[in-house]
């Protein structure tokens, strides 16, 4: 974990096993967003740890699965931390006037 605080990218070079341990992700997820993307495809698909992921960084949108590309909450909290990761949504929700 004390590589992943120097840098995210560190999480590359992690086990898939740690990949796939929510509480560890979670962690990893909340310190940077961006993390996310190293994510075991389970997590990645995950509303509480794509949450904290998008809440941190709005780019962790583009990690997300296809179905909380297009959660209306999860994209709102992505938008809100970078208005630009709008561009990661789902097409039905890019057009959302409210978003």
């Amino acid at each position: 974990f004390a590589a992943m605080r120097a840098s995210w990218r560190a999480l590359g070079h992690a086990s898939d096993r740690l990949k796939s341990d929510k509480v560890f992700m979670l962690a990893a997820v909340c310190e940077h967003g961006s993390a996310l993307c190293f994510a075991a495809p389970e997590l990645k698909a995950d509303r509480e740890v794509v949450l904290a992921a998008v809440s941190s960084s709005g780019w962790a949108l583009s990690c997300a699965s296809e179905a909380l590309r297009s959660d209306r909450e999860c994209v709102m909290a992505a938008v809100t931390a970078n208005p630009a990761a709008l561009d990661f949504a789902e097409e039905v929700l890019r057009s959302d006037p409210e978003l």
